[in-house]
């Protein structure tokens, strides 16, 4: 095992032991402290072994997995999403705003008129499943150009069209500038040469292919770019974070 991969899982070991601790230590606010300093340890050691441009393996057609699962909602129960689905989704349209000198609204026709990038890689679950698919869409940093995130802007905020069964909450995830212009980080609206499917996130979803699979946002609406979470759900940047993961998912 390499020395990066090594230091990787022990930095994800020690995140997940502080994690399992009971109840009662988790609403301490001094335990709340100790987890947010070795998130942020955990996310600047990540930044430290893999420098920004480096990209995530990519594979040939002969690796394809036969059958690429659906992670998280398989179809959201949204009645505006499925009146959209049965639509062909010709209605929807991708909404780009908070600090951008530019808001824009894109529909699925204009996304795929853009340049496009493809790639096979390899998606990697929390739960402990991976598969590896074709993806291809759109740049994400070709859309930010479009924008004009402003200075202050840090972090881009997906919104997105699945109710989560336990409180009904939209779900939602954030990344980062410094992955939101990354090459590989894209939009996508395909998988496997095909019209992406609704269990895997028709019609567009994030693909940021050095995180985990629940950072890859599904049937996203909407993309906010931000300086802060504060204001935004639980104030952690993500669902799951506000419910204990770890912000930054870095594999």
């Amino acid at each position: 095992m390499s020395r990066r991969r090594f230091l990787a899982q022990a930095l994800g070991a020690a995140s997940a032991v502080l994690l399992s601790g009971c109840d009662r230590l988790s609403r301490a606010a001094w335990f709340t402290r100790v987890l947010e300093t070795a998130e942020t340890v955990n996310h600047y050691t990540h930044r430290l072994l893999t420098s920004r441009p480096s990209m995530a393996r990519e594979y040939t057609e002969a690796d394809l997995s036969p059958r690429f699962r659906s992670n998280g909602t398989a179809v959201p129960q949204d009645f505006g999403y499925l009146a959209m689905a049965q639509g062909g989704f010709a209605s929807w349209s991708l909404r780009v705003h908070g600090l951008v000198r530019t808001p824009i609204e894109l529909s699925l026709a204009q996304l795929r008129s853009m340049r496009a990038r493809t790639q096979i890689t390899r998606h990697d679950c929390v739960e402990g499943w991976s598969a590896i698919g074709k993806w291809t869409g759109v740049p994400l940093s070709d859309v930010l150009e479009i924008a004009e995130p402003l200075p202050r802007a840090r972090y881009a905020v997906f919104r997105c069209a699945d109710p989560m069964e336990e409180t009904e909450e939209k779900y939602y995830e954030s990344i980062d500038l410094d992955d939101a212009y990354h090459p590989q980080t894209i939009l996508a609206y395909a998988l496997n040469g095909a019209a992406l499917p609704i269990a895997n996130g028709a019609p567009l979803r994030l693909r940021v292919e050095r995180q985990l699979g629940y950072k890859m946002a599904k049937y996203v609406m909407s993309i906010e770019l931000v300086e802060g979470f504060g204001h935004i759900g639980g104030g952690r940047g993500g669902y799951w974070e506000d419910r204990g993961y770890e912000w930054y998912a870095g594999i």
